[in-house]
């Protein structure tokens, strides 16, 4: 799995707006073959700065699959006219992972 990290800075008083095409958008993105989870969190600081997390089954299901679809298309012209600046995307890989959600046993 890969995880996929975008810090999204986004015109400042147009937040509203990115939320409600972000929310539109990220069915062209979780419908994307190879796509396991979509998050988009707000910043607490910074009203205007997001972080995107998606994870990917493969990098190449994102770079060379979403990146190059149709989808891919239709998401950027829904979100992409809010970014400034323009997003640097990072891949990583899990080196340890909890989850403290799980029911005890």
């Amino acid at each position: 799995m890969v995880i996929e990290q975008v810090p999204l800075d986004v015109i400042a008083g147009s937040e509203a707006e990115f939320e409600a095409a972000f929310d539109v958008a990220r069915h062209e993105l979780a419908g994307s073959p190879g796509c396991r989870t979509v998050r988009l969190a707000r910043c607490v600081e910074i009203p205007n700065r997001y972080l995107l997390l998606v994870e990917w089954d493969t990098l190449a299901d994102h770079v060379d699959g979403f990146r190059n679809s149709d989808a891919f298309t239709r998401w950027r012209g829904l979100v992409a006219k809010f970014w400034d600046p323009l997003p640097t995307v990072l891949h990583f890989t899990d080196v340890v992972r909890m989850d403290n959600t799980a029911p005890a046993d």
